[in-house]
């Protein structure tokens, strides 16, 4: 049999020329959208913060959306991206099972994330905006939102999560390097940062207070819209291009994943590897599994409710149908910041909702330990939050162990670890620990739910 290469490429003639639209395939898209009357909001009512052509596709239900010539020249820069074949760490393991991942960590933002970020900075200035304002958690939305608008020329404001900003300054330094303006939050530049220093002047701050920050800003400047890097309908839809690339790249060894794994905060992560192949499962019946990956300390698609709920802790966003731990949810401060977001996208939801896909939550501890154990092996440092679909892998490659069976694993490594040195440091001190969630936390989580009658 022929040996496959490590690294299966494509070349720029078979890079995909559309993203993929997964609510054309739902039997039950997600119900709309809400304004604080409980009353769907209709899109105009948010152009306010976004440009129409992104409103478009937040709302579209067609299959394929092609991508404009302008972005693809972007993507260029960096895609396709490769899909690597884990030959040590299957040898490692002792497993029966064929492990691939793609790698999306070979860009100017070091994350899957400058995939949505290029083409939200091109439709903007399309229209006219000279001001983008945005939130970023571990930093890794931020830092490709401040690259793209330096591309396309946009002043970027940048909203950063206090706990993250605090374990993390050299994003915050790379956000700035690029011309971002950076402030953590909650910050004292906003009426509804100030709101929240007056009553806890330690805040650690989230991303539903970031956005909240990031969304009032928007509102009140001149020529601005509001940047999003996950949940919304039109931001996971331009991460398909991953998965897209990766159908093609299977094509070419004749392979086919058998399971699908990538971690979850918002879901553009797991929605930009998983959407395309799932497309195959409901229109065609292939029969491959589907895992979400979370850390127990936000246990959102695992612990939470689906129910209607803002995307940010002072209810600007209006409401989206997702599986929700209460926008008024403070994390504890993990070092996956990127996937301390008490929402999920209403794509990914209304999947799990259906049972047409799976969700697991990880402790940091054992999630560290796969991603050391990984780049030992595989000679690559994982960001947190792609770790933990490195650990979900590793548990499948080692049920084939135990079972015999050959499957393939296919998991989405959206970003390299190297801005994260100090949480590697304090694990290999041994200083990480595992943050409970607690059912009295869940319970006041909740609590802060939308009452729409």
């Amino acid at each position: 049999m022929k040996r496959i290469p490590n690294k299966i490429y494509l070349s720029e003639k078979e890079t995909p020329k559309f993203w993929y639209n997964i609510a054309a395939d739902l039997p039950n898209p997600p119900p709309p959208p809400l304004g604080k009357d409980g009353k769907p909001c209709p899109p105009e009512q948010l152009a306010a913060l976004f440009p129409i052509e992104l409103l478009k596709q937040e709302m579209s239900r067609e299959r394929y959306i092609e991508i404009p010539k302008k972005v693809r020249e972007a993507y260029m820069t960096y895609r396709p991206s490769p899909l690597n074949r884990a030959y040590r760490l299957e040898k490692a393991l002792g497993t029966p099972a064929r492990i691939y991942y793609k790698y999306e960590g070979n860009n100017p933002s070091g994350s899957h994330k400058l995939n949505t970020a290029i083409p939200q900075a091109y439709y903007n200035k399309a229209e006219g905006i000279k001001k983008l304002t945005t939130e970023t958690g571990a930093g890794q939305w931020g830092t490709a939102l401040a690259a793209a608008c330096a591309m396309f020329g946009i002043e970027d404001v940048t909203y950063m999560v206090k706990a993250s900003a605090q374990q993390k300054p050299y994003r915050k330094i790379i956000m700035e390097t690029f011309g971002a303006q950076v402030h953590a939050s909650p910050s004292d530049t906003t009426e509804f940062g100030r709101g929240v220093l007056a009553k806890d002047p330690g805040c650690r701050g989230s991303l539903g207070t970031a956005i909240s920050e990031a969304v009032e800003l928007a509102l009140k400047s001149e020529k601005a819209h509001y940047s999003l890097g996950s949940v919304l309908n039109h931001v996971v839809l331009h991460q398909t291009v991953i998965g897209e690339e990766a159908l093609l790249q299977f094509a070419k060894i004749d392979d086919y994943p058998d399971i699908v794994i990538a971690c979850v905060g918002g879901g553009s992560n797991f929605g930009g590897l998983a959407f395309p192949f799932i497309g195959k499962t409901l229109r065609e019946g292939v029969r491959t599994r589907y895992v979400a990956v979370e850390p127990s300390a936000c246990p959102t698609l695992t612990r939470g409710k689906y129910a209607y709920d803002y995307g940010d802790m002072g209810g600007f966003t209006p409401a989206l149908m997702q599986y929700t731990l209460g926008s008024g949810f403070i994390p504890s401060g993990i070092h996956a910041g990127g996937l301390r977001y008490h929402g999920a996208s209403g794509l990914v939801s209304v999947l799990k909702h259906e049972n047409r896909i799976e969700a697991v939550a990880l402790s940091q501890t054992d999630v560290f330990g796969a991603a050391v154990k990984f780049a030992e092996i595989e000679g690559l440092l994982p960001a947190p939050e792609s770790a933990h679909a490195i650990c979900a892998a590793m548990s499948e490659a080692l049920a084939c162990k135990e079972s015999g069976e050959a499957k393939t694993i296919l998991f989405n490594l959206t970003g390299h670890g190297y801005f994260d040195l100090a949480a590697y440091d304090e694990y290999n001190k041994g200083n990480i620990t595992d943050a409970a969630y607690s059912d009295e936390e869940l319970k006041n989580g909740l609590a802060s739910l939308p009452d729409f009658k």
